[in-house]
C-alpha cells in the first residue's frame, strides 16, 4: 500500500503541474488587460503557419530586450511588448522550442530584476512598475513546463532573481502590480522545479522556502495559492526541503488554509501537508499535533474533487501511523464521506477514498463501523473496475473488513464471496489479497458467524438463502457440513440452483457441488476407486480353464472352458443358485453361455479364480454387463472405475445410462461428478438441461449419502 500512496503522489504532482498551466493561461487575461500588445506582432504571429518562419521575428523581439534594460519609459514599454509577444508565443508548446532556440531565455532572464531608476524617472517611480518583471517571470514558467528547458533556465541565472522577486512585498507598499509579479515568481519557481531534484534543492539554497512560507499569509488569495504550489512541488521527494518548510512554521498556516472556503487555496493547502507527510513519519506527527485532522476529514466533503482526492489520500497517510490515529478519523466522521466518494463519478476518487478506507480498515475497532455504514457494496462494485490500483484498493479493504464477524454475514447476504471468487484481478498481490480474504473468512465460519447465517438461510428471501448455501459450501469446515446441507435444507438450495432456467444459477449450483463433493470424499472412500481383494481363498491362475479335477464345462462360442464349481459357489450368489437351486445347470455336464464372447468370458473367470484382472477399455462395458449379470461386485467396482477414466463430455451421457442399466453406483458417482466439474463445457451442449434434469435423483442421493456417512478417522 505505501507504493500505492507513492504512485497517487506522483498522480497528485503531475495533476498540479497541469493544474498550473491551465491556471497560467486563464491568469493570463489579466496581463492582457494591463498590456498594450504589438499588433505587427500578433498579425506576424497569426498569419505565419510555419514554425521557423516565426525565427526571425523571434530574434528581433530578444534583439530588443537585449537592448532596452533601462529605466527608460520607452525602453521599458519596448520591453513589455516584446515579453508580451513571447509570451504568446510560448503559450503553444508546439513553438516554445523556436523560442528557447532563438536565445530568448537569457534575455527574459534579464529582465527578471528592475533597472536601476535614470534620470528620467519620474517622482522615483519605475515606468510600468513590477510589470516587465512579471511579464518575464510569466514567460519563463511557461517555458519550463518543458522539462528539457528547466535547467537551461536556471543556468541562466533565474533562480536568484525568482527569489527576490518573492521578496517584493516587503520594501514596497502592497498593490496589484505587487501581487501580480509575487505570484507569476512563484509559479516560474513551481514549474522550473517540477520532477527536477537538483532544481529542487536549488531553490533551498538560494533561499526560495522562506519567502514562500511567508506569503502562504498574504493578503491576496492568488498569491497564497501560488506560494502553496510552489511550496507543494518543492516538498515533493526532497526531504531537505520537507524539513525546511516545517522549520519556517509553515503548518500553522497550511492549517487555516486549509478551513478557507476559496477551494484553489484549500486544494493547494492540502497537496503540501501531503507531500510534507509522506514518507516522513515525524512530519506526520507534526502535522497531527498541530491540528491537520480534522479540517482534512472536513475537506471529504469539498466542492472540489481534488481536495477531496487529496484529503482521502492524506487521510490514509495518517491512518498508518498508528492505531489511535486510525480510530480518531473515524470517530471524528470521515467514514461517511468516503463511502459516498466510493460511488462518485470521479475514478480518482474512487480509488483513494478506497485507499484510505483500506487504512482505516487496519483497526478492529473501525471494521464493523466501515460496514455498518454501508461500506461494502461500493468496495465490491470496485472489484469489478478496469483500474488495477482501484481494484487492489477495494481488494485490500474488503480484507479489512473480513477481518470482523459482523462483516462475515453481511458479505455473505450482498454476493460478495461470488464477487471474490468470480473477480477477474489485473494484478497478482490483488489476486493474492483476495484469496486471503476468502481463506479469512472461511476461518469465520463457525459459532455465532454459522448460527447467523444458518438462520438466514431458513427464514429470509429465496436469493439471501441461496447465497449463503453456496457460500458455506465452499467455505464451512468438513464437520458442520451434515447440519448446514442435511438438517438445514442447504443441498435443496443448491440443487434448486442445479435445475433453474438460469444459465449461471446452474452453473454457481454445480460449482458449489462440486466442491462440496471434493470436501466430502476427502473424508469418505471414494466410490469410483477399485476396490481392495475381499478375504477369500481362490484356486489360483494355474486352474484356469483347467480340465484337472473339473467338474463343469461352459460352451462359451462353441469352445469348450473347463471350471470347478467349488470355485464358482464360493464367488457369487449367481452361481450358487444355479447349481444349488431348481436350474436345469445344476446337473448339467456343460453348461451354454449364449450372450457373452470368448475373451470377456474368460477374464471373468480369471477374476473368480485370482480375484483381480487387468480391465481394458475394449472389454470394460461387457465385461461390466457380465459381471453385472453373475453378481459379481468387485469385478464390477473394477470395471466401473476402468470406465469411468474414459468418461467425456461427449459420451458422459451415455455413460450415466449405462450406470443405469447395471446399477452401477460407482460409475453413476462419477458421472455426477463429472458433470458437476466439466458443467462450463457441457452447458454448450443442446442436451445438457435434460441430462441435468435426469440425473437430479441420483445426484441428491448422492450427496445425502455421502453427507450423513460416518467420518473414518483412519481417512
Amino acid at each position: 500500500m505505501e507504493n500505492q500512496a507513492k504512485r497517487s503522489s506522483k498522480q497528485s504532482s503531475s495533476s498540479g503541474k497541469r493544474n498550473l498551466k491551465r491556471k497560467l493561461e486563464q491568469d493570463f487575461d489579466d496581463d492582457r488587460k494591463m498590456s498594450s500588445p504589438s499588433s505587427s506582432s500578433s498579425s506576424s504571429h497569426d498569419n505565419d503557419d510555419s514554425h521557423r518562419d516565426l525565427a526571425p521575428e523571434v530574434r528581433t523581439q530578444v534583439e530588443i530586450l537585449e537592448s532596452t534594460f533601462s529605466s527608460t519609459e520607452s525602453d521599458r514599454s519596448s520591453a513589455k511588448r516584446a515579453i508580451h509577444f513571447l509570451s504568446e508565443l510560448a503559450k503553444n508548446e508546439e513553438i516554445v522550442n523556436v523560442v528557447v532556440d532563438c536565445g530568448a531565455v537569457p534575455a527574459l532572464v534579464k529582465h527578471l530584476q528592475a533597472p536601476s531608476l535614470g534620470s528620467e524617472g519620474d517622482g522615483g517611480e519605475m515606468p510600468y512598475e513590477h510589470e516587465v518583471e512579471k511579464g518575464s517571470a510569466f514567460t519563463l514558467g511557461l517555458l519550463a513546463i518543458k522539462p528539457e528547458h528547466q535547467q537551461l533556465i536556471v543556468d541562466a541565472g533565474a533562480l536568484p532573481h525568482l527569489v527576490d522577486l518573492l521578496k517584493r512585498h516587503r520594501t514596497l507598499q502592497s498593490s496589484r502590480a505587487v501581487s501580480g509579479v509575487i505570484r507569476r515568481a512563484a509559479d516560474a519557481i513551481t514549474n522550473l522545479a517540477h520532477e527536477n531534484s537538483s532544481i529542487k534543492t536549488r531553490v533551498r539554497i538560494e533561499g526560495g522556502i522562506p519567502p514562500l512560507v511567508e506569503l502562504l499569509g498574504f493578503a491576496d488569495a492568488k498569491v497564497q495559492r501560488a506560494a502553496a504550489g510552489a511550496l507543494r512541488t518543492l516538498a515533493f521527494k526532497n526531504d531537505e526541503n520537507k524539513n525546511q518548510i516545517v522549520e519556517c512554521n509553515a503548518l500553522p498556516t497550511l492549517i487555516l488554509m486549509l478551513r478557507s472556503e476559496d477551494t484553489a487555496i484549500h486544494y493547494e493547502a492540502v497537496g503540501v501537508i501531503g507531500n510534507l507527510v509522506h514518507s516522513s513519519p515525524n512530519i506526520k506527527k507534526d502535522v497531527l499535533l498541530a491540528g491537520a485532522l480534522q479540517p482534512v476529514i472536513g475537506l471529504l466533503s469539498s466542492s472540489c474533487l481534488e481536495s477531496q482526492r487529496e484529503a482521502a489520500l492524506l487521510l490514509g497517510q495518517f491512518a498508518a501511523a498508528d492505531s489511535d490515529c486510525k480510530i480518531h478519523i473515524v470517530q471524528r466522521g470521515a467514514v461517511p464521506p468516503l463511502i459516498e466518494m466510493l460511488q462518485s463519478p470521479d475514478a480518482q476518487l474512487r480509488e483513494m477514498s478506497a485507499f484510505a478506507l483500506g487504512r482505516l480498515a487496519g483497526d478492529t475497532h473501525n471494521q464493523a463501523g466501515i460496514g455498518h455504514c454501508g461500506g461494502i457494496v461500493p468496495l465490491l462494485k470496485l472489484l469489478d473496475s478496469k483500474n488495477g490500483s482501484m481494484q487492489h484498493n477495494a481488494a485490500f479493504a474488503l480484507y479489512g473488513l473480513a477481518d470482523n464477524e459482523d462483516n462475515v454475514t453481511e458479505l455473505v447476504k450482498v454476493g460478495g464471496v461470488q464477487v471474490l471468487q468470480d473477480g477477474e484481478f489485473i494484478f497478482q498481490p490483488t489476486r493474492d489479497c483476495v484469496a486471503k480474504t476468502l481463506k479469512r473468512l472461511e476461518e469465520k465460519i463457525h459459532g455465532r458467524v454459522l448460527g447467523h447465517l444458518l438462520y438466514l438461510m431458513r427464514v429470509r428471501e429465496k436469493i439471501i438463502q441461496r447465497r449463503v448455501a453456496l457460500v458455506l459450501a465452499h467455505l464451512c469446515s468438513p464437520d458442520d457440513q451434515k447440519t448446514i446441507f442435511i438438517d438445514n435444507g442447504g443441498l435443496e438450495l443448491l440443487l434448486e440452483l442445479l435445475e433453474s432456467t438460469n444459465m449461471k444459477h446452474q452453473r454457481d449450483g454445480s460449482v458449489a457441488l462440486c466442491q462440496l463433493a471434493n470436501k466430502t470424499s476427502s473424508l469418505s472412500p471414494v466410490d469410483a476407486a477399485p476396490p481392495s481383494p475381499t478375504p477369500q481363498v481362490y484356486l489360483g491362475e494355474q486352474y484356469v480353464n483347467n480340465s484337472t479335477l473339473s467338474d463343469v464345462t461352459f460352451l462359451v462360442e462353441g469352445k469348450r472352458f473347463y471350471a470347478h464349481r467349488i470355485c464358482l459357489l464360493a464367488s457369487s450368489d449367481a452361481f450358487r443358485a444355479m447349481f444349488d437351486g431348481g436350474y436345469r445347470e445344476r446337473d448339467a455336464k456343460d453348461i451354454v453361455i449364449p450372450n457373452i464372447p470368448w475373451n470377456v468370458f474368460e477374464l471373468m473367470m480369471r477374476y473368480i479364480y485370482t480375484g483381480s484382472v487387468d480391465v481394458n477399455m475394449d472389454v470394460a462395458q461387457d465385461l461390466l454387463r457380465a459381471a453385472d449379470q453373475y453378481l459379481l461386485e468387485g469385478l464390477k467396482r473394477l470395471c466401473e472405475y476402468a470406465i469411468a477414466q474414459d468418461i467425456s463430455v461427449e459420451n458422459v451421457s451415455m455413460m450415466f445410462e449405462l450406470s443405469e442399466a447395471f446399477n452401477a453406483v460407482s460409475l453413476r458417482n462419477a458421472c455426477i461428478l463429472f458433470i458437476l466439474e466439466k458443467f462450463d463445457k457441457l452447458s454448450v451442449m443442446p442436451w445438457c438441461s435434460h441430462l441435468i434434469r435426469r440425473i437430479l435423483p441420483e445426484t441428491r442421493a448422492y450427496f445425502v449419502r455421502a453427507l450423513t456417512r460416518p467420518i473414518q478417522a483412519d481417512l
